[in-house]
């Protein structure tokens, strides 16, 4: 009488705490998720507008540099003006030296030779203004080249801008679509926690009505616990007959279960190895870690043999570091070797 009034007085709280770490530990790897999508996009985005702008700056320098070479040569060009004009003025003045030598030479025999030999400077002149003018036409078609490559260059730097800005666009759009595929999700996980809670609820009043109102099995928060001496002996890991029996009508409500929950929930059940803190005396385990393992293990091959799907299954050990009890009575050590049943995601 004394243990029954102490098991019901230690679980008259109901502790939801396990079921709300779970919850929150499944959001937060959905955003460190989010993050490290981001995070990339970034980095390729970054990667990309770097080398468009060192395109960008070569192409400043190149347009420099050709700007600096068109006006030398429109320097060049003036200075060649300037030496037509004076050659042209030259040949002008040649030409009237010459003409007023021609009308001399009728009267004046002796200036003949003179006047020969001023016609003749005059043609070399005629054929220096002539080499003069080729060379200003050279210096012209190389200006309209030179306008011809810095047009072009201005074109590509165009397309350079435009293509900044069409990955500028690209990076706010990827932005918004990244924000709202994080808002999805969170709705989405939110709906999968309720849907699973509710799954949980019915999965929960099913046990209840399997098991009934028995002293060696309790509702903790989000878990079935029970005694491990409903399934085990003292330091075995063989499922006693009667343990057979109760996990028989768990398994019935686990077939079910499995087969109203849709298959995009990621849901398991988990089973839970638990000792007391007194270290073991038996051969076949080397530690209450060991023990508490191959318990869970135990139950979780019965339910396999039973129909339920393997991969909707977890056994875990936790030896004698997870107590509910930290007295160290034999009521404590009893309460502390149990089995666990939680209901949760993968």
């Amino acid at each position: 009488m004394a243990l029954a009034r102490t098991r019901r007085g230690g679980d008259s709280g109901m502790n939801y705490w396990p079921g709300f770490v779970d919850a929150l530990s499944t959001l937060v790897l959905a955003i460190v998720f989010l993050l490290t999508v981001f995070v990339v996009v970034q980095f390729y985005l970054s990667q990309e507008v770097a080398g468009k702008d060192t395109a960008l700056s070569r192409l400043n320098a190149l347009i420099s540099s050709l700007t600096d070479q068109l006006a030398m040569e429109k320097g060049g060009k003036a200075n060649l003006e300037d030496t037509i004009s004076q050659l042209q003025a030259s040949l002008g003045a040649a030409e009237g030296e010459r003409d007023r030598l021609r009308a001399l030479s009728e009267s004046r025999g002796a200036d003949a030779a003179r006047a020969a030999a001023e016609q003749g400077r005059a043609g070399e002149l005629a054929g220096q203004l002539d080499a003069e003018r080729r060379i200003s036409g050279r210096a012209l078609a190389q200006v309209e080249v030179l306008s011809q490559q810095i047009a072009a260059l201005r074109r590509q730097l165009a397309a350079i801008e435009d293509s900044l800005a069409i990955t500028e666009r690209k990076d706010r759009e990827a932005q918004a679509q990244i924000a709202n595929l994080g808002q999805r999700l969170n709705v989405a996980l939110a709906q999968r926690v309720e849907e699973l809670k509710q799954f949980r609820s019915d999965f929960f009043g099913r046990l209840r009505q399997i098991l009934g109102n028995r002293p060696d099995v309790r509702i903790v928060g989000d878990r079935f616990v029970f005694q491990s001496e409903v399934f085990f002996d003292a330091g075995q890991n063989v499922l006693k007959p009667e343990g057979r029996t109760e996990l028989d009508g768990l398994a019935t409500a686990l077939v079910e279960l499995e087969r109203q929950i849709p298959r995009d929930i990621p849901w398991v059940m988990r089973v839970d190895g638990h000792t007391d803190v007194r270290p073991i005396s038996n051969p076949t385990f080397r530690s209450n870690w060991d023990l508490s393992a191959g318990r869970a293990i135990a139950v979780v091959q019965y339910l396999v043999s039973k129909g339920i799907s393997p991969q909707r299954l977890v056994a875990a050990g936790f030896g004698e570091f997870q107590p509910i009890d930290t007295d160290r009575t034999e009521e404590a050590y009893s309460r502390n070797r149990r089995i666990e049943l939680k209901l949760t995601e993968r």
